[in-house]
């Protein structure tokens, strides 16, 4: 009994016994019999594909140089598809018959050449789809072949400037402003890079890599001096756009793969009780520098950040059912509330900017300038003070917390007035002062005296 399978459109004898064995084991596995699955062998066979590509030229359409422009045609299953070529030729040189250059004219064994490349190029596209199963035609081949069925490519500078543009519009609502401006700040500092490194103003997000990403890194040690933690903050601003650009679908491959980022533990200055008294007591007739002190004492008595005694306002400040006055805020940074009492010399600083024009203005307790201005100004301050420490915003911060606890709060009171949800964070910014280990031990001595 003889049996034969359709391959391509074409009925051909069929003694192969490997082919034959697997359609007879087929069979017992699925108890089917042999007439059937020859029967869906026929229905499931392929129909065959036409398929030519044909070089032309257009006589009625010669350029100045009486050159006549060379044209291609994709046929498949008599769809036609045409497209330049790009390439232009005499007509008295052109074969029509062979649709190619005659052999012996001059540059007529390059344009052949050239048009074989084309030839194989197209031939490679028909057979990739095939291969991967996609429905050919003669518009799908030359549009692969002129590359409009691929995605559309993004640029790095492009998503940042998007990205940038929604984070100002977000800025003071689920963005804090600082956030917005160093993502703009990370934008120049790319487009810096990219310039020096690449003579280019902006690059494809596909083009990326890990040695893009190292070597800038490279560029922020070296080039604009930014310390180790700075260099990494500005690196996972960096990735924070590549992985926008990978949940878009823009960039498949990860250049920040395998890199960890570790930032160094950075000892911050902070105050001892001494030097605090110290900076209060001091007179200061430079108006701008006395009112830095002010709003720099103000912090060191409340533990509030930069960015939130700039936004301190009048609903703000609470009175409990014993009187006591309080700072109830939520923080810019984390949301978190932070439960503050106000002592004494916090609202004698609170009375001295009562009136004060810009506050007034601005609907503010205090007349806080930039952080950059401020920072400037603490140096300035702590020269006239005589305290051999860098001052700077934040130190603030750590001295509250430091003395706090050295006063006797506990860690949890004083996470709960700084805002913190976790008291390791509250470890960071305290430090064990001398005088603190001095009473532990003296009341240890007091309790094992005999």
């Amino acid at each position: 009994m003889a049996y034969s399978v359709y391959l391509s459109g074409t009925e051909k004898s069929t003694p192969n016994k490997h082919l034959m064995r697997y359609i007879a084991s087929y069979c017992i596995l699925t108890s089917d019999t042999w007439e059937f699955k020859f029967a869906t062998l026929k229905q499931v066979s392929m129909e065959r594909t036409s398929f030519s590509l044909l070089f032309y030229i257009r006589r009625t359409k010669l350029n100045k140089a009486g050159e006549a422009p060379i044209f291609m045609r994709i046929t498949v299953n008599g769809q036609r598809a045409d497209a330049s070529a790009r390439r232009f030729i005499e007509p008295r040189l052109w074969n029509t018959a062979k649709g190619k250059a005659v052999e012996n004219g001059r540059g007529c064994k390059e344009l052949n050449f050239y048009l074989d490349a084309v030839s194989a190029n197209v031939l490679r596209i028909q057979r990739d789809m095939e291969l991967e199963g996609t429905e050919l035609s003669a518009h799908a081949v030359l549009d692969r072949y002129l590359g409009k069925d691929r995605p559309e490519r993004h640029t790095l500078i492009g998503l940042f400037i998007e990205h940038n543009e929604k984070q100002k519009k977000l800025a003071g609502i689920d963005v804090a402003p600082a956030t917005a401006v160093r993502y703009e700040t990370c934008r120049k500092l790319v487009g810096q890079f990219l310039w020096q490194a690449y003579r280019r103003k902006d690059m494809y997000l596909d083009e990326m890599s890990r040695q893009f990403v190292e070597d800038y890194e490279y560029f922020l040690k070296t080039e604009r001096c930014c310390s180790h933690n700075t260099a990494i903050q500005y690196l996972k601003n960096l990735k924070k756009i590549t992985r926008i650009a990978q949940m878009k679908g823009w960039l498949s491959r990860d250049p920040f793969a395998e890199i960890r980022f570790h930032k160094e533990q950075i000892e911050r200055d902070f105050l001892e009780r001494h030097e605090l008294k110290k900076l209060l007591d001091k007179t200061i007739d430079i108006p701008r520098l006395a009112q830095i002190r002010d709003i720099f004492a103000f912090c060191c008595l409340t533990g509030l950040a930069f960015s939130d005694v700039k936004q301190l306002r009048t609903e703000h400040i609470a009175t409990d059912i014993n009187g006591m006055q309080w700072i109830r805020k939520t923080r810019q940074k984390t949301g978190n509330m932070c439960n503050i009492p106000l002592l004494d010399a916090a609202q004698e600083i609170l009375a001295r900017y009562h009136n004060n024009p810009y506050c007034q203005a601005h609907d503010v307790l205090l007349p806080v300038c930039s952080n950059q201005k401020m920072n400037s100004y603490l140096k300035e301050l702590a020269d006239i003070c005589g305290i051999k420490k860098h001052l700077s915003t934040h130190t603030a911060r750590h001295t509250f917390a430091t003395l706090t606890l050295a006063s006797g709060a506990t860690i949890e009171n004083v996470a709960k007035m700084l805002g913190h949800s976790d008291t390791k964070m509250t470890r960071h910014y305290a430090r064990i002062l001398d005088s603190s280990i001095m009473r532990d031990m003296q009341t240890l001595a007091k309790n094992m005296a005999l």
